[in-house]
């Protein structure tokens, strides 16, 4: 079984990171009949299920109806959000128990943005009931080493909320049961008009312990194709076992077993290039995941 699959359910957002490195696909929204006959296509293969790739899932008006989809067919639910929608949408959510809501607060500074009182308010109110309710909420902090002059704002916001000490972990704090922070290192999105990295060894979980699917059936290898340059098949018209056997696929993930990229957007990707980032992993999921 595949650890997890990013399913994207839009790839249009309602905001401008400075990190993000946007899309050159056509904006698209998935239908309820859409989600249904991909969620179909992977039952049985796939253990979460997240709302996200490109695009910030909260725009989606049928986002709760999904969660509750993926639910009875097997799924555990999780979304990664910007959370500046989570005033409007977050409730809908909450009805639908997703496992985890990952809320990037880097995003704010990544934007520019002014004056965080109103943001924090939004952010840690929604925090607090979705824990009551035994949702987990990830509080991310993914910008050491650049955008990050806002951070320490922006805890001192979130301890008026949940007040310190809170308990410190390998990448963070457990803030309070059901809520964590969590730091890591900006990284360079994969581009293939970059140079190629030179390193000795490269390798990532693609096809291993994640795939993606993007708004339009695409499969790609893992999260961080976001123009789907590694197509590797359309899960609209063919199985996942057809793709994930395909030629393509198989060269892909053979080249990672012997620490080789075969694809050149792997060849220039930062993530798969620092090795010390898996080495954390243990079976694919992340030291200490929750």
């Amino acid at each position: 079984m595949i650890s997890r699959c990013y399913l994207e359910i839009t790839n249009v957002c309602n905001l401008d990171c400075l990190f993000c490195p946007k899309t050159e696909r056509k904006g698209r929204t998935m239908s309820v009949e859409e989600f249904d006959l991909l969620t179909d296509r992977l039952v049985g293969r796939i253990k979460f299920l997240y709302f996200h790739l490109m695009g910030e899932p909260l725009l989606h008006r049928h986002l709760p109806e999904f969660v509750t989809m993926a639910k009875e067919k097997g799924f555990i639910p999780v979304l990664t959000t910007n959370g500046t929608l989570l005033d409007k949408a977050g409730d809908a959510l909450l009805d639908a128990l997703p496992h985890k809501v990952q809320i990037s607060l880097h995003s704010h500074e990544g934007n520019g943005k002014d004056a965080p009182e109103e943001y924090m308010r939004q952010v840690m109110t929604f925090a607090q009931k979705a824990a009551s309710l035994g949702v987990i909420v990830v509080l991310r902090l993914w910008n050491q080493g650049g955008y990050n002059s806002a951070n320490e704002r922006l805890l001192e916001l979130a301890s008026e909320y949940v007040p310190r000490p809170w308990t410190e972990r390998y990448d963070g704090w457990k803030m309070a049961d059901c809520i964590y922070l969590e730091y890591d290192h900006i990284f360079e999105w994969p581009d293939e008009e970059r140079e190629a990295i030179e390193t000795e060894e490269v390798f990532c979980y693609a096809l291993r312990n994640q795939i993606g699917v993007l708004a339009d059936g695409t499969v790609v290898p893992c999260c961080l194709d976001h123009n789907g340059n590694v197509a590797l098949g359309n899960l609209f018209h063919q199985t996942l076992e057809e793709i994930l056997e395909s030629p393509r696929a198989s060269a892909l993930y053979d080249g990672f077993t012997r620490h080789v990229a075969t694809e050149p957007l792997c060849q220039r990707c930062g993530y798969a290039a620092v090795t010390k980032r898996f080495r954390k992993c243990e079976n694919g999921k992340r030291k200490g995941e929750i």
